[in-house]
């Protein structure tokens, strides 16, 4: 169960939720623009990605949206998005340095000023660790989400780029209240079960009754619980992340063989900041290949099964793919081809794993470092034979070709009727799908965030702990 599944819940409750207007300066000139002829998309794209999160962040606290335009909370996993986000910004030569610095400042001075402690309400997190979702407008509980390790781990990698790239004299407090965030979390807390660690924590019932086990996106909280020197875990944590390998080791629709974990985020987010070419664990030199080949080898196979498309979904194809977690049309069954099928709204969404005929630009895009060859013809595709897909910021969250139903009542999304015909997409932009997809096209195009986070001595601890020795 991934801890990003609780959004379904954290939407129902959060239903005409209001949220602060962000008075940023609108960065975009046309929200329906197209490229201009000289226009990279991948560049264009990484443009508006960026500007998703420069220009939706709250004026006074710094926090990010979960989703926009939909009033929201805010999501702490966005929010390391958006801190990742800001040293892009600066190198671009798109925002300058200073304002960046205090979009930073301001930030993590919310999270770190945040009241923390066992309450149920008026708190941000618990030993360090943070709500799943917060307050835009004071970091605090949002209703009654999870206490999550795997969102905590993903604000603090933002938080540690931050670290990293703003290394002036003057930009010190900024570095100081970055290392502050990361020492104070208690990764030994979250050991409820033996090594592995929990996926969160509730006040008002305990510990999350699942611990994380490979192979998801949950490396990066054994890395981060690894490369603590405050709360660290020991060697132990990490075989208790790979002991379920086996499981998930195996070829699908005539992939080369690798760690499967169905919806593509799973292979693509620790990536965003580690760039894991010629690193490898123990698991990894008894399998000859590395975690970035492992990806490589995850993203050909969706591209085979959408060019299968064992479930006769429309749209799916060589050039159209990318099946992840992110918003669908309805939680509904109707008739499809001849068949009654379950069409459902947000889901973890992978190959044989809640298709329901929704694909994400993102789950492609994100996958730019790993095999450009057919990503940047998928993302084309997807700008050209579906237009209302694009955006001020992008592509928007997800489109489903093959609900075409105009009597179900949508839980996100309109029906549109284009080029390709008529078809469902989604209405928002949401900060977990944006944030990967910027990263991966900063790293794509320079390698920008795995620059900045190669020499981070927490990430350097927590591979050395984990057992990965570099290899030619």
């Amino acid at each position: 169960m991934s801890a990003r599944l609780t959004r379904r819940a954290a939407l129902a409750a959060g239903a005409g939720l209001a949220v602060a207007a962000c008075g940023a300066p609108d960065r975009a000139a046309d929200p329906s623009a197209a490229p201009s002829a000289q226009s990279d998309l991948l560049q264009d794209l990484e443009r508006r990605c960026f500007d998703w999160f420069w220009d939706l962040a709250h004026p006074l606290t710094g926090l990010i949206p979960d989703r926009w335009p939909t009033p929201s909370f805010s999501s702490v996993a966005a929010v390391g998005f958006g801190l990742s986000a800001l040293a892009i910004g600066v190198t671009r030569g798109w925002v300058t340095r200073s304002a960046a610095a205090e979009r930073a400042r301001r930030t993590l001075n919310t999270l770190l000023s945040a009241p923390q402690g066992e309450a149920a309400q008026g708190v941000a997190g618990h030993r360090g660790f943070f709500y799943h979702f917060v307050q835009m407008d004071n970091g605090l509980r949002y209703a009654r989400n999870e206490l999550s390790t795997v969102d905590t781990a993903l604000l603090l990698a933002g938080v540690m780029v931050c670290e990293r790239f703003f290394d002036a004299p003057d930009e010190a407090d900024l570095r100081r209240a970055a290392e502050q965030l990361q020492a104070r979390v208690d990764w030994r807390w979250a050991q409820v079960r033996g090594a592995a660690i929990s996926h969160g924590w509730h006040p008002e019932s305990g510990f999350i009754a699942w611990d994380w086990r490979g192979y998801n996106e949950a490396m990066l909280v054994y890395l981060l619980a690894l490369g603590s020197d405050t709360h660290g875990v020991d060697r132990a944590a990490w075989d208790a992340w790979t002991e379920t390998y086996p499981r998930s080791w195996g070829s699908a629709y005539g992939s080369a063989p690798h760690l499967r974990f169905a919806p593509l985020f799973g292979h693509q987010f620790t990536h965003c900041w580690v760039d894991f070419r010629g690193r490898r664990d123990a698991w990894g030199r008894a399998e000859g290949l590395d975690y970035f080949e492992n990806s490589v080898r995850a993203t050909h196979a969706q591209h085979l099964y959408a060019k299968a498309n064992p479930l006769g979904w429309n749209g799916y194809g060589a050039e159209v793919w990318g099946i992840t977690a992110c918003d669908g049309p309805a939680d509904v069954e109707r008739e499809f081809k001849g068949q009654r099928r379950r069409f459902i709204s947000y889901a973890g969404r992978g190959m044989g794993e809640h298709d329901d005929g929704t694909l994400a630009p993102y789950g492609a895009g994100s996958s730019i470092v790993f095999a450009p060859e057919i990503v940047r013809p998928c993302l084309e595709a997807f700008r050209s034979r579906y237009p209302a897909l694009w955006g001020r910021y992008g592509f928007l969250d997800s489109i489903n070709p093959s609900f075409d139903f105009t009597d179900v009542p949508l839980q996100h999304g309109r029906i549109v009727d284009g080029p390709a015909g008529r078809y469902w997409v989604a209405s928002d932009y949401l900060g977990i799908d944006q944030g990967p997809l910027l990263l991966m096209l900063a790293n794509q195009r320079d390698g920008l965030i795995w620059r900045l986070m190669r020499e981070h001595p927490v990430f350097q601890r927590g591979l050395a702990r984990a057992g990965f020795q570099s290899v030619a």
